[in-house]
């Protein structure tokens, strides 16, 4: 057995934990902002400053998803290309100016272009935390450190509609955008001189075709699946939607496969060549659907045929929520210890008791069994997220780790979309023909959130397969053969270039 590695080897660089908290209330502070405009809506549609309805209104939150879902997957050529310092300064600074451009926003299509500009920043922010993790956390530690980034996932999320309602009760609309600013100021500031890092030597040239393609191949897929199940569309753009994504994603793909020959690609697909990031993003992606499409369900259920108040509604969902995110560094330091294999198995079977328990929900069910099934929901993910993102990551070469979060963030909007998607079709669909042979409309909205759930059971018994091949990576991944031939010489002259 060889000797255990000296305690240095286990500790953080200089400035490398200044750096991940940097970045870590950074993503708090985004992805907060990103969820408050979920309760603002009813009140944006009341001022008369907007002029708008409910439709209108809901772009708000359909462009900020489009912005990320294509701004994400270009993340990793970014990291790639430029500086953290660089990257991070320019996504704080979009999200400030997206926040003062809402915030002071006289017009509807002024408040559209800040959530937008505000969407681009935010989508650079997670990829580069859980880059700068891995590069910068010894193999020995990077569960802890990824178990806190699944508590930031949680708990802001979580919390940002309960924000968003406080200030709604004692101040305008704007203050949700203008609010954040100034704290999204100081850590920028801040985060300016602490971080560091150069680009990698090989710096990938722009390719003029890849954006576009990404554009419209992951722009078209989450639009077209978030059109699924919304009343009132013309015939034709549901279908044009989801076509023009099917092939402008195809498109995408080849055109990379191409690039990726001399390090090129906006969004290296070199990643899945390791069957345990593979393995990772397969049961991640179940797991993001499951868990979308069933926060976006219980609310409807609860609501429309159970007939509680939405104060109530978030009661039930919120204490779930915290206890993944409170959750997060326990299971990531349980995962230093003991691999994935004794977290995940035991948390995707959790998963699936409580989806099968959904199963059950009726009219008459008491609001605190549908806390405790919650819960056990929620448990279950806790014990799953944190060791999937460092499993992923981690049975990466170094090269890829920004490509890897890159394709992790993409998974997660896509799959968050094609569970809502599928979930809502499922249960409106049921709806329609109970209702039409006379069953009361919540009663026929429950039975067809039933049978959703059903199907979400049956496809996490994929999830559940697929965690028996998780293992703990190797502490460093060698580059793939065609990497070390084509792109060495590019590193050997990468110096010179600067």
């Amino acid at each position: 057995m060889p000797p255990p590695a000296p305690p240095a080897i286990q500790r953080l660089p200089p400035g490398g934990a200044m750096t991940i908290a940097t970045l870590l209330v950074s993503a708090f502070v985004v992805i907060l902002n990103e969820t408050a405009m979920n309760v603002a809506i009813s009140t944006l549609i009341q001022d008369p400053v907007l002029a708008i309805d409910e439709r209108a209104a809901q772009w708000l939150t359909t462009a900020f998803m489009l912005t990320m879902a294509v701004v994400i997957p270009a993340s990793g050529w970014l990291m790639a290309r430029f500086s953290k310092r660089t990257l991070y300064v320019t996504a704080m600074a979009a999200f400030i100016l997206g926040s003062l451009i809402a915030g002071f926003a006289p017009s509807f299509p002024l408040l559209l272009l800040g959530r937008i500009v505000q969407a681009s920043g935010t989508a650079l922010v997670f990829p580069l935390l859980m880059t700068t993790v891995m590069e910068l956390v010894p193999p020995a530690r990077r569960g802890a450190f990824m178990g806190t980034i699944s508590m930031v996932m949680s708990v802001a999320p979580a919390l940002g509609p309960t924000v968003s309602g406080v200030i709604l009760q004692f101040a305008s609309w704007r203050w949700i955008f203008l609010g954040i600013a100034p704290l999204a100021l100081l850590f920028l500031l801040f985060g300016a001189r602490k971080l560091g890092g150069e680009p990698q030597a090989h710096r990938p040239r722009l390719d003029a075709l890849s954006l576009p393609l990404a554009a419209f191949g992951f722009g078209g897929l989450v639009y077209g699946l978030s059109l699924i199940g919304a009343e009132g569309l013309p015939a034709w753009q549901l279908p044009v939607a989801l076509g023009v994504g099917v092939l402008g994603l195809a498109a995408f793909v080849l055109r990379q496969l191409r690039l990726q020959r001399s390090d090129d690609a906006l969004l290296d697909l070199r990643t899945f060549r390791h069957p345990l990031f593979t393995a990772s993003v397969v049961v991640m992606t179940i797991a993001m659907a499951a868990m979308f499409g069933t926060l976006i369900m219980l609310p409807l259920v609860l609501q429309d045929s159970m007939g509680l108040e939405p104060l109530h509604v978030g009661l039930i969902t919120m204490p779930g929520a915290l206890m993944t995110g409170l959750l997060g560094p326990v299971v990531g330091n349980l995962y230093d210890r003991w691999g994935p294999r004794p977290l995940v198995i035991p948390g995707s079977l959790v998963v699936l008791a409580a989806l099968v328990l959904y199963t059950t929900l009726h009219i008459s069910t008491p609001w605190w069994m549908v806390l405790i099934m919650q819960m056990v929901l929620m448990l279950g993910f806790a014990f799953t997220f944190p060791p999937l993102f460092t499993v992923s990551l981690a049975a990466l070469p170094k090269h890829l780790y920004g490509h890897g979060s890159a394709t992790i963030s993409t998974v997660q909007q896509v799959a968050g979309a094609a569970g809502t998607a599928a979930f809502v079709t499922i249960m409106a669909t049921r709806q329609t023909q109970l209702v039409a042979e006379g069953a009361a409309s919540g009663e026929a909205l429950l039975e067809g959130a039933r049978i959703a759930f059903m199907g979400a059971a049956a496809l996490w018994v994929l999830g559940v397969a697929a965690t028996f091949w998780l293992r703990k990576p190797a502490d460093d991944v060698p580059d793939e053969p065609e990497h070390d031939e084509r792109a060495e010489p590019e590193h050997a002259r990468g110096p010179a270039a600067h």
